[in-house]
């Protein structure tokens, strides 16, 4: 698998990420032994996990698994969320550098590659979180650091203000959902990304599995959607203008003779400032699938088809940051 350097870092990772949200409540040990042997067989590198997943399970998961293996992995965990107390985010100082010391002993290592801030906590000073993230660095616990779900103003001030002090840890990463169907990053983290030499890492590349094409005939009985849990996080997705993208996708599937997500995955991971899309998958099979689009590149005609099939609503003043796309600018002049 193809490494890429994350953001305008040294550190290299695979162009695709190995997700682990359902590491240890949907997914057991034995399954997700074999996914990472499959992933790691493939010339994956980089794991994506979080404190909070499986309430601390995958980190326990993973950190069995790589055992021996250790320097051959990267691992990204994250801290912000609280799954249980008054306060649903929080990036104080002490829960900060609690949480890395809990992830740590779970993992069973002495550092993590990269340490993201799951969410954006507005009760904690920003420069209070991110003297958090410097003294992770400073400590060795943690090489580099991210941020996760950030807005464009927020990315822009924390990268900002990291970079404006040699001795500040900068900011690597920003994970968001970015897919055919949420390009919402489009309009400001994007491109704030980009100016700033900040790599993206896209969480639920596939929409959410709706780009897969299996809910085109209704919702499986063994699909997230079918779960209680999960139900509301796809159905948004399950909608007229999600129906159109999706066929669209189908149409580039068959006529390149490739799998639905081969395409989905390929168009996001070759985007502008994206380092490595992060797939979860519930079996080795649907793992096996996403590993398939390693060998895909889109050609320009699709990519096109597929960029105007999604394009999303950008105006004022974010269109001047697009590339020259005749039709979005007229239509958005501010001249008429």
């Amino acid at each position: 698998m193809e490494q890429r350097h994350l953001g305008r870092t040294g550190l290299r990772v695979s162009r695709l990420g190995l997700g682990t949200m359902t590491w240890g409540r949907d997914t057991d040990e034995h399954e997700a032994a074999d996914q990472l042997k499959t992933f790691l067989d493939a010339g994956g590198t980089l794991i994506d996990t979080a404190d909070v997943y499986g309430d601390g399970d995958a980190e326990y998961i993973i950190g069995r698994m790589v055992e021996g293996i250790r320097s051959d992995v990267v691992i990204a965990t994250k801290a912000v969320s609280v799954p249980f107390g008054p306060r649903r985010f929080d990036a104080s100082r002490r829960h900060l550098l609690n949480a890395l010391d809990g992830s740590l002993k779970r993992l069973g290592t002495d550092y993590i590659d990269l340490w993201q801030l799951h969410a954006y906590d507005a009760a904690t000073p920003l420069e209070e979180t991110l003297a958090a993230l410097d003294t992770a660095v400073s400590s060795g616990k943690a090489r580099y650091v991210g941020v996760c779900n950030y807005t464009g103003w927020q990315l822009a001030r924390a990268a900002t203000w990291q970079s404006a002090d040699f001795s500040r840890a900068p900011i690597a990463s920003a994970q968001m959902e970015y897919s055919l169907l949420q390009r919402g990053v489009e309009r400001e983290v994007q491109p704030a990304a980009v100016d700033l030499g900040i790599g993206l890492l896209p969480w639920s590349p596939l929409g959410r599995g709706v780009l897969t094409g299996k809910y085109r005939s209704g919702v499986p009985a063994d699909s997230r959607a079918a779960s209680p849990v999960f139900a509301p996080f796809v159905d948004q997705y399950l909608d007229g203008p999600s129906d159109g993208i999706v066929d669209a996708v189908m149409i580039a599937s068959d006529g390149l003779g490739v799998a639905p997500l081969e395409v989905a995955l390929a168009w996001v991971r070759d985007r502008a400032g994206v380092t490595a899309p992060i797939v979860g998958a519930r079996t080795v099979a649907q793992l096996r699938g996403c590993l398939s689009a390693e060998q895909l590149t889109l050609p320009r005609e699709i990519r096109e088809a597929l960029d105007d099939v999604s394009e999303p609503d950008i105006g004022y003043p974010e269109h001047t940051w697009q590339p020259a796309r005749p039709r979005l600018v007229n239509q958005h002049s501010h001249n008429q």
